[in-house]
């Protein structure tokens, strides 16, 4: 069992470095200088999916954490 919930762990810490590197930036870097910045923000529904993929699978990380820091899979 402690086998499976370690494999679920790394599973799930690559998954969340891949989705957090698909996350776009939150700030508007140049674009905010000239007022352009709202050009480049008609993906919200596709970062609204992304944000809850990225929660979910954090909790499952942290979850898995838990139960192998506190030792209850054993």
């Amino acid at each position: 069992m402690v086998t499976f919930v370690w494999a679920i762990q790394i599973i799930s810490a690559l998954f969340l470095i891949i989705l957090i590197l698909l996350h776009s930036p939150k700030g508007d870097g140049i674009a905010g200088i000239g007022g352009a910045s709202h050009i480049f923000t008609s993906q919200k529904s596709a970062e609204k999916g992304l944000n809850k993929i990225t929660a979910i699978i954090a909790a499952i990380f942290i979850v898995c954490t838990f139960l192998l820091g506190y030792g209850f899979v054993g």
